[in-house]
């Protein structure tokens, strides 16, 4: 029996995707059997943490073996609505949103119902007519969801470190699930890191946004590194579409034709 180690292929960056799957499902059962210890929770994070790398290394798996499908795209949209919507959404909702009652319910599925609208709009976006995935673009629209759900673990995981409550929770928890849910379905486009050029804007930027994490990461701990990381991220991308948008504006403004005044008839 021969065995087509093209077709095979196929398989290996599905694996990686679904090694995915697991990471976020787990973390939804340890959420669920945790009696409100910090040390469930850290687990849970950590373990959405794993899901956020296997996420990574799919894709790029998939353009090394040059194995990239529509069905491959879908099962990757399916992976981050389990490990970057419903887990991180059921961890902080036991974490820190529970004690809010229908708020804490509501701000929890509006994160994993924007999530899941993003990853929608995603897919329609990236498919051609005949339904190939098209070549990822240097900016995405929408907040991407693991970033969405990095910077709730970051904040979980800090104040697990911190040996307290994140200032003002729940209330302030609410509303960074808020704005993050907001920027995944907004049109704002965010950097894909796809086809960047250097610049020395560029690498200023990028090497002052470093410094500051790596700063933080020796000082307090990595998850404030993680944190000011994905903050720089989604503050740049705003910061972006708003001199985007004024540059717009400028654009459409009718230019004023200087007349010379009509001379006075003799």
């Amino acid at each position: 029996m021969r065995v087509d180690l093209r077709k095979s292929l196929f398989i290996l960056p599905n694996l990686f995707t679904l090694s995915s799957v697991f990471c976020g499902s787990y973390a939804v059962m340890v959420c669920s059997e945790s009696r409100g210890d910090e040390e469930s929770f850290l687990k849970a994070s950590l373990l959405i943490l794993y899901a956020m790398f296997f996420d990574t290394v799919d894709g790029r798996v998939a353009r090394l073996t040059r194995t990239q499908s529509a069905f491959g795209v879908q099962l990757d949209s399916l992976s981050d609505v389990v490990s970057f919507g419903i887990a991180p959404a059921v961890l902080v909702y036991r974490w820190s949103l529970s004690s809010l009652g229908l708020m804490g319910v509501a701000t929890a599925f509006a994160f994993v119902a924007c999530g899941a609208v993003r990853l929608a709009r995603f897919n329609v976006l990236m498919m051609d007519d005949d339904g190939a995935p098209k070549k990822p673009g240097k900016y995405i629209m929408g907040l991407p969801i693991p970033a969405a759900a990095g910077t709730l673990i970051s904040i979980v995981v800090a104040s697990h470190t911190v040996q307290g409550p994140f200032p003002g929770s729940p209330v302030v928890i609410v509303g960074i699930m808020l704005a993050l849910s907001a920027f995944m379905v907004s049109r704002v486009r965010f950097r894909s890191f796809k086809d960047m050029k250097i610049s020395w804007r560029t690498f200023t930027l990028i090497g002052l946004t470093l410094g500051v994490g790596t700063t933080l990461a020796i000082r307090f701990h990595l998850s404030f590194a993680l944190s000011w990381l994905l903050s720089s991220y989604v503050a740049i991308g705003v910061l972006e579409a708003l001199l985007h948008s004024s540059r717009k504006r400028i654009g459409r403004r009718p230019k004023q034709i200087e007349t010379l005044p009509t001379p006075p008839p003799q």
